[in-house]
């Protein structure tokens, strides 16, 4: 297991209390849920609308109370230019007097009748004013009328009132005119502010809208984001527990719960699972080690009790031949010691300037008897002036033995083995390619595992491939397999290359 996996597995342990500690750290936190959240913001929503709507629908009123004293107001105008349009026809013709004061008449009752809105609108003062105005021309109308009934006024008197009526016709029109001109331009400024605040009301909707979207988003995408880092996480090995990321509860919480339960559950299941795996691999490498030395040490007692037997019968060169079987008896038994003791303890080796095709063909030249007695083909495809790559010359020509001892052996009928090895970027890429029977896809996964093997049980110890990737690891490096059942495999390993012409002391 490298040094990632290891770190992973650390994290995966936890007690019980541990477990119960995040959970309960989980749900103290108050309550703040994401269907809350958007409540909230829909009656906040609803709340601005309201408030937009209520401000509108008193514009409009006071609009309409406006354009309702704005026709009044028109009205009043014209009995007074209707009045004033009498009073002149009387100066000309001596007629219409009545019909003079009829229209002041209706122009009196009409302020009248507005009065306390029309103090509302234009004040105190200018009514004040206006109505001063009104009334000195009414009664300079009817005193001009009692004049033209009696006939009993002089010229000055009568000049004098002609003189007032005027004036005061003159004034009352005026304050008229005012009053309209006044009340139209506040309407207009009432309507320029109206479309004015109608586009900020818009604009504020749609910022207070957008800023309330982004938060919600905000807080369901991020919380999405971390369960989504939480699965990889897991998927990855690591088991440790979810603990609270935010002072409130929501509905991520509850499945924040739940995935913490899953993962004490995975963790009981893979402790049961890991001690049975360990029963499991310590009864298949037993069985493969008692075959693997069973075999040479019944060999050796053979031999043995035969020279012991027969000692006197055999002759010197009979003698000398048993003996070097006895020691090729035992280098085999010390192989099987060595591989095993080669997967138990990870020395730190000296690494040093290594050319890759040397290593290679070495290997290879070791390999000639099993690959000629095999019936395989080899074909060598070296890249040319290949940089020098840091690494341990024995242990790689060890890894390079396994690879292709397994790709001979998985091609008992004969066939072709090819070598190849490249540049790949900042790596040194070897392949090793072979015609045989392939792995099968549920296989692949697993041969790089401890223990595994898919030899007949007594006839390996499934360590070599193991071995071989701890190798490449400690070279930091990377090896895969591509495999097709029946069309045969491919071992690709990838180790950098080295940098500045200085070699690794070792890790």
């Amino acid at each position: 297991m490298d040094n990632s996996q290891s770190e992973i597995s650390s994290l995966s342990h936890f007690t019980n209390e541990q477990a119960e500690s995040a959970q309960k750290a989980l749900l103290d936190r108050p309550k703040f849920s994401i269907r809350l959240r958007i409540i909230l913001l829909f009656l906040f929503t609803f709340v601005l609308t309201c408030a937009i709507i209520i401000a509108a629908i008193i514009f409009i009123s006071n609009l309409g109370e406006k354009q309702e004293f704005l026709e009044k107001a028109t009205d009043f105008e014209f009995e007074i230019q209707q009045a004033r349009r009498f009073e002149k026809n009387y100066f000309l013709y001596g007629t219409n007097l009545y019909d003079a004061l009829y229209h002041v008449h209706n122009a009196e009752n009409m302020i009248n009748n507005f009065k306390d809105k029309m103090i509302l609108i234009i004040g105190d003062h200018s009514y004040t004013n206006m109505s001063y105005n009104l009334k000195r021309y009414k009664e300079s109308l009817e005193k001009l009328r009692a004049y033209e009934e009696s006939d009993s006024s002089t010229k000055e008197e009568r000049l004098l009132v002609e003189s007032e009526i005027r004036n005061f016709g003159a004034a009352i029109l005026d304050n008229a005119s005012n009053v309209i001109d006044q009340e139209r331009l506040r309407m207009n400024t009432w309507l320029n502010t109206s479309k004015i605040s109608a586009i900020a009301a818009l604009f504020f909707i749609l910022v207070i809208g957008t800023i309330l979207t982004t938060y919600i988003i905000h807080q369901i995408i991020s919380s999405y984001s971390r369960f989504e880092e939480y699965t990889k996480r897991i998927a990855r090995g690591d088991f440790s527990l979810i603990t609270p990321a935010r002072k409130y509860r929501d509905e991520f919480t509850n499945l924040a719960l739940a995935l913490n339960v899953m993962m004490l559950e995975i963790k009981n299941r893979e402790e049961q699972l890991l001690q049975s795996g360990k029963m499991a691999a310590v009864g298949t490498l037993t069985a493969g080690i008692a075959h693997e030395l069973n075999n040479p040490l019944n060999n050796i007692s053979l031999i043995t009790e035969s020279l012991i037997d027969e000692y006197d019968e055999w002759d010197k060169e009979e003698k000398v031949k048993m003996l070097k079987d006895i020691f090729a008896q035992v280098e085999r038994a010390g192989a099987t010691v060595a591989n095993l003791l080669d997967f138990t303890r990870r020395d730190k080796s000296s690494f040093e300037q290594v050319n890759i095709n040397d290593v290679l063909d070495r290997t290879l030249k070791f390999l000639e008897n099993e690959i000629h007695v095999n019936n395989v083909q080899l074909e060598k495809d070296f890249g040319m002036n290949l940089p020098q790559m840091h690494g341990n010359h024995h242990n790689l020509q060890q890894v390079f033995l396994n690879i292709f001892l397994n790709a001979i052996q998985a091609m008992p009928d004969g066939g072709l083995l090819k070598v190849k090895s490249c540049v790949d970027n900042s790596f040194i890429r070897i392949d090793i390619t072979d015609t045989g029977m392939g792995i099968s896809p549920e296989n692949k996964e697993k041969i790089f595992d401890p223990f595994f093997s898919t030899k007949v049980v007594g006839e390996g110890t499934g360590l070599g491939l193991s071995v071989s990737y701890g190798i490449i690891k400690q070279h930091q490096g990377e090896i895969s397999v591509e495999s097709k059942l029946g069309e045969g495999s491919t071992f690709s390993i990838k180790i950098p290359i080295s940098k500045n012409g200085q070699a690794d002391k070792g890790f």
